[in-house]
């Protein structure tokens, strides 16, 4: 079966053509390949009703590595905007792509010269381990969409997260780390004298209370910057276990994350 709204999409989309041209002087109309039809539909229905010319442009639809549609409907778009979208997460969008896209991807969403982009794959082909043509992508598009300022935040959340980088920690703002991190809770704690590793843990809600608590830390699930933390007495240092800008970033497992900001330093 076909429902009705699916059923008059043409014609609506054709009459939000006709009315964008007479009320917004709109002579074009852009859209995915999947578009072709409505789109054509408006073109004619705007030259009979008005007289004048109009274009329609198609662009090549934007698929994952499963060959799915990319978008709102599906779910999975992938947004300009940072509060949807954080620069990292664009970042890490480009960089995952197979090799089979990211020449296409290339040509499609940067500005580089064929040639160019030609001798990117060369050198892929020989060094296949740099992921030269992802990096070069997620770099080009990050600064496109979010300027200079984005593509190095992007940079700076890429080492702290893969890299355990103490210096990039130390240098993201509030902003970035909740982009980072951002089903990751948070925590406002005050630096006690002689508070340890476990206590920090506990105030955190990160491990359980007794023994099972105790034994996560010491078996080597439990890290602070980056750093793995075995004995569980061991005392919070400012500068390795508290950053200069008051954060600590606990991880307990793989995946489990916690920010800790320290008032009153």
């Amino acid at each position: 079966g076909m429902s009705l709204a699916e059923f008059v999409y043409p014609a609506l989309q054709a009459y939000d053509f006709l009315h964008l041209h007479r009320r917004r002087g709109c002579r074009i109309q852009l859209g995915g390949a999947d578009q072709m039809g409505n789109i054509m539909s408006g073109y004619e229905l705007v030259t009979k009703m008005t007289g004048t010319d109009v274009f329609g442009i198609t662009v090549p639809l934007i698929t994952s590595t499963t060959g799915d549609k990319l978008g709102k409907t599906a779910g999975n778009a992938v947004w300009l905007n940072r509060d949807k979208t954080s620069p990292f997460e664009l970042y890490q969008f480009f960089v995952r792509q197979q090799d089979d896209i990211v020449e296409k991807y290339l040509k499609l969403f940067t500005f580089l010269p064929l040639e160019e982009i030609a001798h990117i794959m060369e050198m892929h082909a020989k060094e296949p381990e740099k992921w030269g043509p992802q990096k070069r992508l997620a770099a080009e598009v990050t600064k496109l969409v979010h300027g200079t300022e984005g593509l190095e935040s992007a940079k700076r959340c890429t080492r702290a997260l893969y890299y355990s980088s103490v210096e990039a920690l130390e240098a993201m703002s509030d902003q970035e780390l909740q982009e980072l991190f951002k089903q990751a809770p948070s925590a406002e704690l005050v630096l006690e004298p002689g508070m340890s590793v476990l206590d920090l843990c506990r105030k955190a809600n990160a491990i359980q209370d007794g023994p099972s608590g105790y034994q996560k830390i010491t078996d080597g699930g439990v890290s602070v910057n980056g750093i793995r933390v075995t004995n569980p007495e061991t005392v919070l240092i400012l500068g390795q276990h508290i950053l200069k800008n008051g954060v600590s970033l606990l991880r307990v497992g793989k995946k489990n994350y916690y920010i800790i900001k320290w008032l009153q330093l």
